[in-house]
């Protein structure tokens, strides 16, 4: 056991167990698509968290090109417009 681990539970910080760490691991790789169907025993925890970066940095680059075009959109759009209207409605 680590020094670390040790410490904390000396000191009565609760700290979270090897057990719920796996379970996170493996309900994280649920959630990626290039690790789902993959069985957990072959992949490793240092894999999926990898694969989770890349998926929330991919997700937030998404985001970020979404917001771009949007911008454009209502920038192009008369704000009179119903189509402007619709954006407005979605957004809210």
């Amino acid at each position: 056991m680590s020094s670390r681990r040790s410490r904390s539970r000396q000191s009565g910080v609760s700290r979270i167990t090897d057990d719920q760490i796996t379970d996170l691991v493996s309900k994280l790789q649920q959630l990626i698509p290039e690790l789902r169907g993959r069985r957990s025993d072959k992949v490793s925890a240092s894999k999926i968290l990898q694969e989770t970066c890349n998926c929330i940095r991919s997700l937030h680059r998404e985001v970020d090109d979404l917001s771009d075009r949007l911008s454009e959109l209502l920038a192009s759009t008369d704000t009179d417009s119903e189509q402007a209207a619709i954006i407005r409605s979605l957004l809210m």
